[in-house]
C-alpha cells in the first residue's frame, strides 16, 4: 500500500500504484466514501468496492503511467489537484489527459482521494 504525506505527490503516487499492477495499492489511495468519475458521463463509482471495480478495468490497460501535478492548492485539510497523465505502451500512447481531484488529510497525516475525476480537466468547454 502507498501513503501520501505531501498533497502535491498524490498523482505521482497514483501512477506508481498503477505501475505496481496491484489493485489494493490503487484502492488504498481513496477514502471509504470517496467517489470516482472516469469520464464526462456523470456516472460515478461511490465507495471502495465500486471504485475497485473501476480501477480493475484501468489495470487491464497495458503500459506504464506517468502523472504530474499541474497544480496543487491546499486549504487546511483539503487540497484541489489537477494532473496531466500519459499511459504508454512502449512508444504507443494508450491514453492521456488531465484529471481533477479533491484530496483530504486523514487523522494519521496522510492524504486520500475524496473526489477523483479522471477526465475532469480534459472535458470540453460547455
Amino acid at each position: 500500500m502507498f501513503k501520501v504525506y505531501t498533497p502535491s505527490e498524490m498523482n505521482e503516487t497514483f501512477a506508481r500504484a498503477f505501475n505496481s499492477r496491484t489493485l489494493e495499492n490503487l484502492v488504498s489511495l481513496y477514502e471509504p466514501n470517496a467517489i470516482l468519475l472516469v469520464d464526462g458521463s456523470g456516472e460515478r463509482a461511490a465507495g471502495l468496492e465500486a471504485i475497485g471495480r473501476e480501477l480493475a478495468k484501468l489495470l487491464q490497460a497495458p503500459g506504464t503511467m506517468v502523472s504530474k501535478n499541474n497544480f496543487c492548492v491546499v486549504l487546511g485539510d483539503m487540497a484541489l489537484l489537477r494532473a496531466d497523465f500519459v499511459l504508454r505502451d512502449g512508444a504507443t500512447i494508450i491514453a492521456s489527459g488531465s484529471t481533477a481531484e479533491v484530496i483530504r488529510r486523514q487523522a494519521d497525516g496522510s492524504w486520500l482521494y475524496a473526489i477523483d475525476h479522471a477526465a475532469g480537466a480534459s472535458l470540453p468547454s460547455v
